[in-house]
């Protein structure tokens, strides 16, 4: 049974324990009209996800999350990193599925995953970075080999990850892509749950040199998809789960390997060529996304009562829903930005590399 349905059953009969905050007096709460605010304002600053049967609704990027919950820090196949971004979250099935990743990679030799974002506790738009990710069926897993002994804080902050290619070129540095990469990437690609992988092209190449002969490894190798970036990690994409009504799936990937002309029109010139505007055009303002522009269950997500604290509703051996239930306390509500501590993690003012 998968993670999410087997947390959600029996929800209803403990929700009934828990005092519900009015919605009446959430929305008169004056002032700001939260649907007309910047999404990514609401969402980046909330700091604990709602309570309550995980869902998932909308687009990988344009959605939010409800139920999430939070990647350990640490475990004995994987170390998270940037925690003061508070990333950590996603749909419980996603959890669960990178923390089987880490332990299977271990097994194929592989010393730990470094886990880079995932999604915000409610997901939604971040206050910087990522365009998706927002639905928290999204993780990014480093390229770079997890170190023998655990992290400090401030080396999860500031360590750089490996990119994988050599420099100048599209093609992958030999001197420091590995098999273990390829069994790495290959793993996360054979599971059903995944939707696609995003790598780098020359990423992309290497998988198809080493597995493309092979007809038997197209079901897999085809989900392995060339995009920009993704040098220094790979991005893993999950299927929409079940229990999620309201998620809206991506189109399904093209059939075959994808190791022939797709693949080869990244290797031209014509992918890495900025397109010249047109005479006279005018510069298109990038558009500001507010909470309106997202579906509507989005709100009920901000305005939903919270946990009272993180290591609740963490997915660690520990994790017990019906205790965070009963734990609920009122959330800050949609557009008035709290002071608490919680809320103010310091966001890098040049994005450092994931």
């Amino acid at each position: 049974m998968p993670v999410g349905r087997l947390l959600n059953s029996g929800l209803k009969n403990v929700l009934k324990l828990v005092p519900v905050i009015s919605m009446a007096a959430l929305l008169s709460l004056p002032a700001n009209n939260a649907a007309a605010q910047a999404a990514k304002e609401l969402f980046g600053r909330t700091s604990l996800p709602s309570l309550g049967s995980a869902q998932v609704h909308g687009f990988y990027s344009k959605g939010c999350v409800a139920g999430a919950v939070a990647m350990p820090t640490d475990g004995p196949t994987w170390q998270a990193m940037r925690l003061e971004r508070n990333r950590r979250w996603g749909h419980p099935d996603l959890i669960a599925l990178v923390q089987k990743l880490s332990r299977e990679a271990v097994a194929d030799g592989w010393p730990g995953l470094l886990v880079g974002d995932i999604s915000q506790p409610r997901g939604g738009p971040m206050l910087s970075g990522h365009a998706s990710h927002q639905v928290g069926l999204d993780a990014d897993i480093w390229l770079t080999k997890m170190p023998d002994r655990r992290l400090t804080q401030k080396e999860r902050r500031d360590k750089s990850a490996l990119s994988v290619l050599k420099k100048g070129t599209l093609n992958v540095n030999p001197r420091i892509w590995t098999n273990a990469h390829a069994k790495l990437i290959a793993r996360a690609a054979s599971y059903s749950q995944v939707e696609r992988l995003f790598v780098h092209p020359g990423i992309k190449k290497a998988m198809c040199n080493a597995y493309g002969s092979n007809p038997v490894n197209a079901s897999w190798l085809g989900k392995v998809r060339p995009y920009y970036g993704h040098h220094y990690h790979f991005h893993i994409r999950m299927k929409c789960p079940s229990g999620s009504p309201n998620c809206r799936a991506q189109a399904a990937v093209p059939s075959g390997s994808g190791c022939g002309a797709p693949l080869a029109w990244w290797f031209t010139s014509e992918p890495w060529t900025p397109k010249k505007p047109k005479p006279g055009a005018k510069p298109v303002k990038k558009k500001v996304v507010k909470l309106k522009d997202l579906p509507g269950a989005c709100s009920r997500v901000l305005k939903a009562q919270q946990p009272a604290n993180e290591q609740l509703v963490t997915l660690d051996g520990n994790y017990d829903q019906t205790a965070a239930l009963a734990s609920a306390l009122p959330t800050t509500s949609p557009g008035v930005k709290a002071t608490s501590r919680a809320y103010s993690w310091p966001v890098p003012a040049n994005r450092p590399r994931h």
